[in-house]
């Protein structure tokens, strides 16, 4: 199924050789050969935790969601009237995580994550920013697609924040998902599905984050810290294939491809209420050890932050 054309944010880039059909990007193609050759081949039905939504060979977008339904037969129902990331945040308890010791602010913007808008400020480190602006020019613009903002002013007009609940005719949410929008480009943030899974190789509840990229996705799981102040911190480290981390997905035929671990890759989001009660987030991610980029999100109910709420349903 082909994507319909969505309007394309101004910003350099660089265009590689498309080779059609399912190939897409020269550059897509790539990574996925390289994702194919250094992973190993799994099957959804072996290793259910790593199911997420497959992104479209071209581009990804702001519509990736709505074309996504669309082929599985799912009702989008959006809005800002409690819809979170999380169905129950009490799925995620642990041996390092007890969700009851985690501040109730926290709790409700994962469970009612809609409700919020959201401002972003943004440091790339020494040397890796000419890493994101080339990731910028051949990936991200073309893509829609894991488009962090290269410096705090580039999210200056603030971050649009659209919470959809992907509902099966049973009515229950196989899938929710959250796009984020740089206001100030109109360029898609992030476009990512969430969820709560319990991975083989750690006990409890983590945080599944899949981001669809050509062919496959990104995935991320993150396993939950609280602390005694309140705060809560989700890390995605791991010792290897089946426990938290990064991942790369490539499908071959539905329900089965490639999947390889970065252990190379890592973040760390650490939520937190600051004294004036305003809900915050740090948000790194390093490479190799070496930190190369830093968030930093406030939190706040749309009535603080004069942002209109979106339609109920779609």
């Amino acid at each position: 199924m082909s994507a319909a054309p969505e309007p394309r944010p101004d910003g350099l880039r660089i265009e590689t050789p498309d080779l059609g059909g399912r190939r897409g990007r020269l550059s897509d193609w790539l990574t996925q050969r390289w994702v194919q050759h250094t992973g190993r081949r799994v099957r959804w039905d072996e290793a259910p935790w790593l199911e997420a939504p497959v992104g479209d060979v071209e581009r990804i977008g702001p519509g990736f969601f709505e074309r996504f339904a669309a082929r599985k037969g799912l009702r989008i129902v959006s809005g800002r009237h409690g819809r979170g990331l999380l169905e129950r945040f009490g799925d995620l308890e642990g041996p390092l995580c007890q969700a009851a010791a985690v501040h109730p602010e926290i709790v409700r913007f994962y469970e009612r994550t809609s409700d919020y808008g959201l401002e972003v400020w943004s440091e790339w480190c020494g040397a890796y920013r000419p890493f994101g602006q080339l990731l910028a020019m051949i990936f991200s613009r073309r893509l829609q697609q894991l488009n962090m903002p290269l410096s705090p002013l580039d999210s200056r007009l603030g971050v649009g924040s659209e919470v959809m609940r992907l509902e099966d005719a049973k009515g229950g949410a196989p899938w929710t998902a959250w796009v984020r929008t740089n206001l100030a480009s109109g360029a898609v943030i992030y476009a990512g599905s969430y969820a709560t899974v319990q991975v083989p190789r750690r006990a409890g509840g983590c945080v599944k984050v899949a981001f669809p990229l050509p062919n496959g996705y990104a995935l991320v799981v993150l396993w939950p810290e609280s602390h005694p102040d309140g705060s809560l911190t989700l890390h995605s480290s791991g010792a290897g294939f089946g426990d938290a981390g990064f991942y790369f997905y490539v499908e071959d035929v539905a329900g089965e491809g490639w999947a390889r671990y970065v252990g190379s890759m890592v973040e760390r989001i650490h939520l937190f209420v600051d004294p004036r009660a305003m809900l915050r987030t740090d948000h790194e991610l390093k490479i190799w050890g070496t930190r190369f980029l830093r968030l930093h999100y406030r939190l706040a109910p749309d009535a603080a932050t004069g942002k209109a709420a979106p339609a109920e349903a779609r």
